[in-house]
């Protein structure tokens, strides 16, 4: 064996949440860690107000087009932290009890809400999450819960990582926060991980994995080009002891897939089982008249609403049908969302069309009043309908553009269960707004990319049954030990709120066992460190647990 091959204890693939938390604790206990990110490394000042090609918004995220879904997520250090909109709630106790596709229950036995709720204990102290007051929603959250109230219907504030006192209320959270008050990944997990010693290095795309003779691993690598992301520059590989991937549950199996040749057989469920989170957007053209009229809303000079540049993302979510009473498919939250011109404005289409939908002279009519939008962001429970087919020659898709838009090999075909779960929230978002004529509504158009998800979920998933888990409740991969999934991929299914909240809860639970798995293997290192900050409440509350984690 050459000398030459680089070496790390612990190999981690993605920043984002699943990765971060994982690398920071790791790190912490005294391991060599080494992080490989496919994207760049942006800093505060890199982030623009801005949505041009070539901006941080476009070089932060990889846009995925498959078929019959597509997948909106981060790419750069921090992944999906940085271009997320921060809400962070738990998800309801009736999911860990859902059936979904496979008749029974999908998330392993050991893992509940009362079983994760220290884990989310942990995640909140270290991302100081707070439930938003009525004095902290934007003027769209606003406007939505004055609706839901005139409708009958209830709705509450968003439980968020923001720090209302640096947030100026920009609305370009999903550009990156240029004043630090979102709190990504870049401002606790990633600094304190590279204060103990891990290495992050950016613009690294991992390929596959192989098996060296000793029984340790092997990570083959490109180099990516900092501008046009379909240029490879050089290649590089680098064995350790543990593997934790958490490339996004867009690509984790798709590296996992090319890594089968090397390894040998992978799950049956890598690649498979995967949930857009049960997604839907729909846009409601707000009358502003009716909005003074009916909702009492003034905002002073001589218009009630028309705001919908300003604040941040969601705020204010109505939760009536998250009621573990109701059957399967029957429950669904939503949630008011900021999108930005771009992308949200293309795929609106037109209430009331004559012509076209989501193009044409009539969608022109429509976008000169983008200020008096509102998006409802709808999350329902699916079926798990994605399966992705052979992997790309290198990367999780064919790259198209120089940055952001690549063409991936998932396919979506949304079961009779799911298109009905859409169809009632569907429903309901219209009853709500639609009531007295307060707006006109209808829901983005599929026809352009399919549906669509900015939280791809489940496509390695924990679970009790080897046939429909690719891992087991430890988030180990089963038949390769030393390897972990920690990201999104691991969530068993839809979880009817954002899942940032509960994914970042799983990967705190799985490391306890990564560091069991680290240490059989000879690396020398510890579980047990506080919050990134050095708090220490929640630490406190899951060492209780490690028994049942490291067995």
């Amino acid at each position: 064996m050459s000398n030459s091959v680089e070496r790390t204890d612990v190999l981690v693939i993605g920043s984002g949440f699943g990765g971060s938390i994982a690398a920071y604790h790791l790190a912490a206990g005294g391991a060599k860690v080494t992080v490989l990110e496919r994207g760049p490394w942006l800093q505060t000042e890199d982030f623009e107000h801005d949505y041009k090609l070539g901006s941080s918004y476009t070089r932060a995220f990889d846009f995925t087009v498959g078929d019959g879904m597509s997948i909106l997520g981060g790419n750069c250090v921090g992944g999906g932290s940085v271009v997320y909109f921060a809400a962070m709630p738990r998800a309801p106790r009736f999911v860990f009890d859902r059936h979904g596709s496979i008749g029974r229950r999908m998330w392993p036995e050991s893992v509940s809400r009362a079983t994760l709720d220290p884990w989310y204990d942990r995640v909140e102290e270290s991302l100081s999450v707070t439930k938003q007051d009525w004095s902290d929603v934007t003027y769209a959250g606003g406007l939505w819960a004055a609706a839901c109230n005139s409708a009958g219907r209830t709705a509450n504030p968003l439980a968020a990582a923001v720090d209302n006192s640096k947030c100026v209320n920009c609305n370009w959270m999903m550009a990156g926060c240029r004043f630090e008050a979102k709190q990504s990944l870049l401002v606790n997990y990633l600094p304190a991980a590279l204060a103990h010693g891990a290495e992050i290095r950016p613009l690294h795309e991992v390929q596959y994995i192989a098996r060296t003779q000793e029984g340790d691993y092997r990570v083959h690598y490109d180099l990516v080009h900092e501008e046009d992301y379909r240029i490879h520059v050089g290649t590089g590989e680098i064995e350790a002891k543990i593997i934790v991937i958490a490339a996004g549950a867009g690509a984790t199996p798709v590296i996992l897939q090319r890594s089968e040749a090397h390894l040998g057989t992978m799950p049956h469920a890598v690649g498979r089982y995967f949930s857009g989170n049960g997604e839907r957007l729909n846009t409601a053209i707000i009358n502003e008249d009716k909005a003074a009229e009916l909702l009492g809303l003034d905002r002073g000079d001589g218009l009630a609403y028309a705001a919908n540049q300003i604040g941040k993302g969601p705020t204010v979510a109505s939760w009536d049908r998250l009621d573990g009473s109701l059957p399967e498919y029957s429950r669904y939250s939503l949630e008011q969302l900021y999108f930005p011109p771009g992308l949200g404005t293309i795929l609106a289409q037109v209430p009331d069309a004559t012509g076209p939908t989501w193009f044409g002279a009539e969608k022109k009519e429509i976008l000169k009043r983008w200020t008096s939008w509102l998006t409802i962001f709808t999350m329902i429970e699916d079926d798990n309908e994605g399966v992705f087919g052979p992997p790309p020659a290198t990367g999780n898709a064919h790259r198209i553009s120089q940055q952001m838009l690549g063409r991936g090999n998932l396919r979506y075909d949304p079961t009779p269960n799911t298109l009905g779960a859409w169809d009632k929230s569907d429903a309901e978002v219209k009853e709500i707004l639609e009531k007295d004529g307060l707006a006109k509504v209808m829901p983005w158009t599929n026809d352009l990319v399919g549906a669509y998800t900015v939280h791809p979920l489940s496509s390695c998933r924990i679970g009790d049954d080897p046939h429909t888990s690719a891992l087991d409740d430890r988030n180990e991969l089963r038949g390769h030990p030393g390897i972990f999934v920690t990201d999104g991929s691991a969530v068993p299914g839809a979880l009817t709120v954002n899942p940032a909240n509960t994914i970042a809860a799983l990967a705190e639970r799985a490391v306890p066992g990564i560091v069991r798995a680290a240490q059989e293997k000879g690396v020398a290192v510890t579980y047990g460190a506080p919050a990134p900050d050095g708090s220490r409440s929640g630490r406190k509350g899951v060492l209780p647990l490690l028994p049942t984690l490291t067995r």
